[in-house]
């Protein structure tokens, strides 16, 4: 597989399978390619040439119908948050569930308090984004990611602009999620001691090629 952007190559030769239930690591040093691969999983970067098959799905002939089905069964946490400022946590999470044709609000309701639960933040569920800590925030992120089921979870630098403590927290909540529902999920990071404390696959970007680093 072989990714550009803007025609300037990003990775080339990418070999890279993730199984359900597997735990995967993205590394490498910014502008790399990790943000760019994590990208094109979710269809929003085209590929250039060769096969990416992902939940079945062939990312090269997809279309727009096929391609929302997808990204409803994906799950994705990002770096920067994008959370409402103006809205609550529960006016957040209900707009992700009313966008993805989730009509009755019991149904809603009952989903929300079930994420929230998962990330220990059913306290939180009538706070405003500026109200929660850094840790939390992100929390409330993987909620609204597990939201509609997902089959895959992609978490670009998920504790990037977390401490230690706060980061250890949201990956050992990802790896509970990955634990009890069997969804993979594929992390980019800068940080060497998650895959040590909670094992994974890792796959290195350098040089313009994805190489796995452990067998």
């Amino acid at each position: 597989m072989h990714l550009k952007h803007d025609e300037r190559t990003i990775l080339s030769g990418v070999n890279m399978q993730v199984m359900a239930g597997d735990m995967v690591y993205l590394t490498g040093l910014v502008g790399s390619g990790k943000s760019t691969l994590m990208a094109s999983m979710y269809g929003n970067t085209p590929i250039c040439n060769g096969q990416a098959i992902v939940l079945k799905h062939d990312l090269r002939r997809i279309n727009h119908n096929q391609m929302q089905f997808l990204r409803r069964r994906i799950g994705v946490v990002h770096q920067d948050l994008r959370l409402l400022s103006e809205h609550t946590v529960y006016e957040n999470l209900d707009f992700v569930l009313r966008a993805t044709d989730w009509t009755q609000k019991t149904l809603r309701d009952e989903r929300i308090e079930e994420v929230l639960n998962w990330v220990h933040l059913s306290d939180k569920i009538n706070c405003l984004p500026h109200e929660l800590s850094g840790g939390q925030k992100q929390c409330i992120c993987i909620a609204r990611a597990m939201l509609n089921h997902p089959e895959l979870i992609l978490a670009d630098e998920p504790t990037g602009q977390l401490d230690a403590e706060n980061g250890e927290r949201v990956i050992a909540l990802l790896n509970d999620i990955r634990e009890k529902t069997k969804c993979a999920v594929v992390i980019s990071t800068h940080n060497a001691q998650w895959p040590v404390a909670f094992p994974g696959n890792i796959y290195h970007c350098e040089n313009y090629t994805l190489t796995k680093v452990n067998e």
